[in-house]
C-alpha cells in the first residue's frame, strides 16, 4: 500500500498516534481482527468508503455512520479507532483505506509484540514468503484463481496452524484471501515491512512540567525520529519537578533540557571544582 498524499500522510500519522493511545487498553486478541473487518467492509461496499472519506461531510457525522454501522459488532477499541480515523482527511477513499489496512497490521505486530513473538512473527513472514516464491505449486494454488476462497483457508490452515503464531495464521490469511491488488509475494512483503517498523521503533520518555500541544507532540517526534533513524513513539510523564524544558529518556540515553538538570550539572562542576 502507498499513501502519497500530502494531506493523507498526515492524516495516517495522526492515526498511528491515536493507534498508541488506544493499545494499552485494548483487547489485542481482537483488535487486529476487528479492523481488518472494518477493511473488508469499506473495501467491499464503495458507497460507505466514499461517505466516510468524503472531505466535505462533517466529521462528526462520518463518526457517527461508523458508529450506526459497527456498534455491537466490533470491539470499544476498534470502533474508536475507525471512528477517530474518519474524523481525518484523506486525499481519496483508498486511502482511508490503506489507512485502515497499515492500524490493522500494526494491531497484529503490538498483539506479537505484547506476547513477547514480534521476532516470531517476522520471521515466519518472511520464511513464509520464502516458501510460496520456491513452490510454483503452491503459489499457483494460493494466489491464483482456480481454488475457492474455503480452499485456499484450508490450505494454508493446514500448513500453519499451530505452527506459528497467531497473528501471522491472520496475517497469511488476508494476504492469500484479500491481496488488495498485489502479488502474494508483495502484500507478504508489505506485511512483513509494517512489521519490521513496529519492532524497529524507538519509545521516548519525555518528562516535561507541562502537557504539550498535539503541534508540539508531532514537532518532537519528528525531531527525534530525524536524529535517530527510526518513528519515534512519546509517552509523556508530567513532572514539575523538571522545573522547566523536557527531560528524554530513549533506551539508555538521556538528552536533558530541564532547568534542573542543568542545575544539578552546575552542583557537580562546582563540587568538582
Amino acid at each position: 500500500m502507498t499513501i502519497t498524499g500530502a494531506v493523507s500522510r498526515a492524516s495516517l500519522a495522526e492515526a498511528k498516534e491515536r493507534f498508541e493511545a488506544v493499545v494499552p487498553s485494548a483487547d489485542l486478541a481482537v483488535f487486529g481482527g476487528d479492523l481488518f473487518a472494518v477493511l473488508h467492509l469499506i473495501d467491499r461496499e464503495h458507497g460507505v468508503r466514499r461517505a466516510v472519506s468524503d472531505p466535505s461531510r462533517d466529521g462528526a457525522d462520518k463518526a457517527q455512520l461508523v458508529q450506526i454501522l459497527l456498534e455491537g459488532k466490533v470491539s470499544p477499541a476498534a470502533l474508536g479507532l475507525v471512528a477517530d480515523v474518519v474524523r481525518l482527511r484523506w486525499s481519496k477513499p483508498s486511502e482511508l483505506s490503506d489507512a485502515v489496512e497499515v492500524l490493522a497490521v500494526t494491531a497484529e505486530a503490538a498483539r506479537a509484540e505484547a506476547d513477547g513473538k514480534i521476532d516470531d512473527l517476522e520471521d515466519e513472514l518472511f520464511r513464509f514468503s520464502r516458501v510460496v516464491e520456491g513452490e510454483a505449486a503452491l503459489r499457483g494454488a494460493l494466489a491464483g484463481p482456480g481454488l475457492p476462497d474455503d480452499r485456499k483457508l484450508g490450505v494454508v490452515q493446514a500448513l500453519l496452524d499451530g505452527k506459528v503464531t497467531p497473528s501471522t495464521l491472520t496475517l497469511v490469511t488476508e494476504a492469500v484471501l484479500r491481496p488488495r491488488g498485489r502479488s502474494l509475494e508483495g502484500g507478504l512483503a508489505e506485511y512483513g515491512r509494517l512489521v519490521a517498523q513496529r519492532r524497529q521503533r524507538l519509545v521516548a520518555l519525555v518528562r516535561t512540567p507541562t502537557e504539550l500541544s498535539a503541534a508540539q507532540r508531532t514537532r518532537l517526534a519528528a525531531v527525534l525520529a530525524a536524529a535517530y533513524g527510526h518513528e519515534v513513539h512519546l509517552n509523556i510523564e508530567l513532572d514539575p519537578a523538571s522545573i522547566g524544558g523536557l527531560s528524554i529518556e530513549i533506551g539508555d540515553e538521556i538528552i536533558d533540557g530541564t532547568i534542573a538538570g542543568r542545575l544539578d550539572d552546575v552542583r557537580r562542576r562546582l563540587g568538582a571544582g
